[in-house]
């Protein structure tokens, strides 16, 4: 899996906050985003 550096560093602060390994809160918020069947966006605006 290919993370940005920046996405990294948020669960990297968060598991500071929380004292969890941030590879635990990245799994966490996946499973959550499973369970409420998120969905993203991923369509693009056209410029005008």
């Amino acid at each position: 899996m290919r993370l940005r550096e920046y996405v990294i560093g948020y669960f990297k602060e968060m598991a500071k906050e929380n004292g969890a390994p941030y590879q635990s809160l990245i799994n966490l918020y996946l499973r959550d985003c499973v369970a409420h069947h998120c969905k993203i966006d991923i369509s693009w605006q056209e410029k005008s």
